[in-house]
């Protein structure tokens, strides 16, 4: 596994700055965010040159880019909204190939017209799952035609809130081109942090052969997702890490939710943890 982390932990004024940055902490690879380029996360336009730019930069530093972010709320129950959203993605999955990288980062997102994160009642209604899943349809379309793939996410406050929704989805688009970003601190619904050992295991038998992308954050408790860094919250993390060998993933293993004084310490973590 690469240990990495999201672009947009260094706050920097420039592209060069936050490649800097992450090469100075020792990290092998980033999923890049636009912003780190100074543009918007899902830009109505990316600048003729950009995505070459950021590939010949962070390659002079050695960094890959494992992942590019492409996250819009793909379950919001405005139409237009996630129209929108897929003519902006469109310009992500395009940039893919100059970037070098093959996979999409995209949040399945949930009816709540605020946070994309954000919980919301009527997630479990066939409505719902109806406008997600024709929006992740034609996402997916868009990655065929760009040979590139699209990493979901399970979270509990989302409409696909479990590795049993993604498994289902995945088999109703019936595509190889969408796979799974695991976050183990994000699997946790209310109560079932007792369960830790059955509910990793279960998620990696539904959908551990579809990982495409690992994170590495931590969580305080059940009920929504993890916002603690690695290390430092309750996450068996032994038995996450043991998992992603079991099921022979050698992806990147991505840093976030943590602040920027806090990475060194999140790499030593990882390190000691992978041997």
């Amino acid at each position: 596994m690469q240990i990495g982390i999201l672009s947009k932990v260094f706050a920097r004024p420039s592209l060069e700055a936050v490649l800097d940055a992450v090469a100075a902490a020792g990290l092998e690879c980033i999923q890049f965010n636009m912003e780190s380029a100074g543009l918007n996360p899902m830009p109505d336009e990316i600048p003729a040159g950009l995505p070459e730019r950021v590939c010949d930069a962070a390659a002079a530093r050695g960094i890959g880019i494992a992942t590019v972010q492409g996250t819009f709320n793909m379950s919001h129950p405005d139409a237009e909204f996630r129209r929108a959203g897929l003519r902006r993605f469109r310009l992500i999955v395009e940039a893919c190939a100059p970037l070098g990288t093959a996979i999409v980062a995209i949040c399945i997102g949930t009816r709540n017209r605020e946070n994309m994160w954000g919980h919301h009642p009527d997630n479990h209604t066939p409505e719902a799952w109806r406008d997600m899943s024709s929006c992740v349809r034609e996402a997916v379309r868009m990655a065929e035609d760009a040979g590139v793939t699209l990493a979901m996410e399970p979270e509990v406050t989302n409409i696909v809130d479990s590795a049993e929704k993604a498994r289902r989805l995945m088999d109703e688009i019936g595509s190889p081109r969408l796979k799974v970003t695991m976050d183990a601190a994000n699997l946790f619904h209310t109560g079932e942090l007792s369960r830790m050992k059955e509910v990793l295991e279960n998620a990696f038998a539904l959908v551990g052969r579809d990982i495409v992308v690992a994170h590495a954050k931590d969580l305080s408790r059940d009920g929504e997702a993890g916002h603690e860094a690695a290390g430092q919250g309750l996450l068996d993390y032994d038995r996450y890490l043991s998992l992603l060998r079991a099921y022979d993933f050698h992806g990147p293993l991505l840093l976030h939710g943590l602040s920027e004084t806090l990475v060194p310490g999140c790499v030593a973590f990882l390190r000691k943890g992978l041997g």
